[in-house]
């Protein structure tokens, strides 16, 4: 198996995927978001997708969004060739598409909504924790994306608070660095102190003492 980032060459592939799209949510019966042969050849283009093969032939792919300004990233359509589902290719997609949002965007937060059973383990297994939908993006252009689901209605009803699909988040723990001033020292040397006099305890000292 060969997985990598997709690039601009990749765009031949676009309308394949597309079509296994409709096709799983035809197989399984819920909604899935609609994708275009030309958005997909875009994210391939950029830098922003993963594909994968097995046996020089395609075997699957998943993409990365980003929204407020770069502070959410959403791993979004993963896809994988139905005759080789369940052999381990959507976990090692899963798990390179993950590693590429957070080697591209570091400090952004890592989120999904998904009905799929296999997609909620291998997002637990990664670090995701099942959220309420206030916790992820409010962002118009990501909600937009659900207009082509069955579900659309369903949401709406519920003012984008719930659906059928469960959001899960990874928030990462590490934060900004923070460029600080360093004093110098050799300006804030403490004087001598008179001879006879008993230096202060130090913090160490005195919470030793307690």
């Amino acid at each position: 198996m060969t997985i990598r980032v997709a690039t601009e060459a990749d765009a031949q592939y676009a309308e394949q995927l597309c079509q296994w799209y409709v096709e799983s949510a035809k197989t399984r019966g819920t909604g899935i978001a609609k994708r275009e042969p030309a958005y997909v050849a875009q994210k391939m283009a950029s830098g922003d997708g993963i594909i994968a093969f097995v046996d020089e032939e395609l075997a699957g792919f998943c993409y990365i969004e980003t929204f407020d300004d770069k502070t959410f990233v959403v791993n979004s359509g993963l896809i994988v060739n139905a005759e080789i589902r369940k052999g381990g290719v959507g976990r090692a997609i899963k798990q390179a598409v993950f590693d590429l949002s957070r080697t591209k965007y570091p400090q952004a937060k890592i989120f999904g909504i998904t009905t799929s059973l296999a997609v909620m383990k291998i997002n637990t297994d990664l670090g995701y924790e099942p959220v309420t939908f206030s916790e992820l993006t409010t962002s118009e252009d990501f909600w937009k994306g659900c207009k082509s689901c069955k579900n659309y209605s369903i949401l709406m009803e519920n003012e984008r608070k719930m659906c059928l699909c469960t959001g899960m988040l990874y928030d990462t723990p590490e934060k900004q660095l923070v460029q600080v001033q360093v004093p110098d020292f050799a300006a804030h040397i403490t004087p001598p102190l008179p001879i006879g006099t008993a230096p202060a305890p130090t913090p160490s000292e005195i919470n030793s003492a307690l």
